[in-house]
């Protein structure tokens, strides 16, 4: 995939999304790039770039999330840093996106901005596992919230289809039609299919394949089950 200087990572709640852009800030860092993520995420407190803050500063990744991350208090407001990785335009940025079209909504006020330098991907972020994306329709419904929301459109689809530890090589491998029906209808172009770092050397055939590292797991279930975000 062709690296941009902003690259922001929207999708439904529990798409993955987090953990994606976590592996891409590293991503740009072992190539090189001075670079920061930013959690624009005000809508979901459960699991934050700040709950990686420690493994980022060691790697030299700089953060910026609200003051109220991992607190009892979570307030809709964004951290003022980001108007400066937006504007000064001195570094590589990743931003995690809302997981709903209010959650976009907040990236509103840095639009115009990112429109004018014109230097970045807008990636939504599938998950055919999840509830409320399991089919195109559903899925590109919530696309088209996000965009109208955000006022940004998407330029990209990042495949994130799994079922956390219990995903396998033929789940993933059933997810790329899915995963090609959104792109064809919505002209968007799959950049990416992500995968957990141990799948990737079953699944070679892939293009564009991107095997991440699970950050963070959560979510849990009945019987112990973890979920991947």
């Amino acid at each position: 995939m062709e690296i941009k200087r902003l690259t922001l990572f929207a999708g439904h709640y529990g798409s993955g999304k987090t953990n994606i852009a976590l592996n891409w800030a590293r991503f740009l860092k072992e190539t090189g790039k001075k670079v920061t993520i930013a959690d624009c995420d005000i809508v979901n407190p459960y699991f934050r770039t700040k709950d990686a803050e420690e493994d980022l500063a060691k790697e030299g990744i700089g953060l910026i999330c609200s003051p109220f991350a991992n607190s009892n208090v979570d307030l809709p407001a964004m951290p003022k840093e980001i108007y400066t990785l937006v504007e000064e335009r001195d570094e590589y940025g990743v931003l995690d996106i809302g997981g709903d079209d209010r959650g976009a909504l907040a990236l509103g006020r840095y639009v115009p901005a990112i429109r004018e330098e014109n230097d970045y991907e807008m990636l939504l972020v599938i998950n055919k596992a999840r509830p409320l994306t399991r089919n195109a329709a559903d899925t590109i419904e919530v696309m088209r919230e996000m965009e109208l929301a955000c006022g940004l459109p998407f330029t990209g689809i990042v495949n994130n289809t799994n079922l956390g530890p219990e995903t396998t090589p033929e789940i993933v491998r059933q997810s790329l039609g899915y995963a090609n029906e959104i792109a064809q209808l919505t002209g968007l172009p799959v950049k990416m299919t992500t995968v957990r770092e141990d799948l990737a050397p079953a699944l070679q055939e892939v293009e564009n394949l991107f095997p991440i590292r699970i950050r963070k797991l959560y979510y849990h279930l009945d019987g112990g089950t973890q979920w991947q975000n």
